[in-house]
């Protein structure tokens, strides 16, 4: 395993509960140091969380989560002290890409080839930053017009939600059945990113 590294998480109300506490528990695991911040919150404050899930309706449900708790400052965010970003799913990004430092610091990541790992409708962020234009990504189906009409190329998830695509520093996945493979990925490029 690499050294440590910095990993900012950018969370909002109702984001997806597995994909935010999942994923940062699996990465404070491994040693890495972890930032979530949420714009107009402060470290020490919630958001509260989403648990979604498919029940064999036509769409996924919703539940409430948890509060996961935010132990960084959106306003003091300096993308180039990261080395890496985690963009998870859920309803917030549908808001959280209205937020231009939002966008503006999605795009510092991508510009600097830096590891970002996206799920799900995480995948609205990076439409809305606009660093999709010639890039492969899965999301979930839903996303798949924003991620074509940001110039990107869509990805299906495999038939169990649980697949994983990599294009370059992009790493995106559908859903959090995909966890496993999502982090074991994400970890392997911050593992060749230095």
């Amino acid at each position: 395993m690499s050294p440590t590294k910095r990993i900012l998480f950018l969370v909002g109300d109702f984001v997806e509960d597995y994909e935010a506490m999942v994923p940062w528990q699996m990465l404070l695991m491994l040693g890495h140091e972890c930032i979530a911040v949420c714009p107009d919150r402060h470290a020490g404050e919630y958001v509260t969380t989403a648990v979604h899930d498919f029940e064999g309706h036509q769409t996924y449900s919703e539940k409430p989560g948890h509060r996961f708790r935010l132990n960084g400052n959106f306003a003091d965010v300096i993308p180039s002290t990261f080395d890496a970003l985690v963009i998870p799913g859920g309803r917030a990004p549908e808001y959280l890409r209205l937020n231009e430092r939002v966008l503006a610091i999605v795009s510092e990541f991508m510009n600097a080839d830096k590891p970002v790992a996206a799920i799900c409708h995480g995948a609205q962020i990076l439409a809305a930053a606009g660093v999709l234009k010639g890039r492969s990504c899965s999301c979930y189906p839903a996303c798949r017009f924003e991620v074509e009409m940001a110039g990107g190329h869509y990805v299906s998830p495999s038939a169990d939600f649980d697949s994983v695509h990599v294009d370059g520093n992009l790493i995106t996945a559908p859903a959090w059945p995909a966890h496993p493979a999502w982090m074991r990925a994400f970890s392997q490029r911050l593992d060749a990113h230095e």
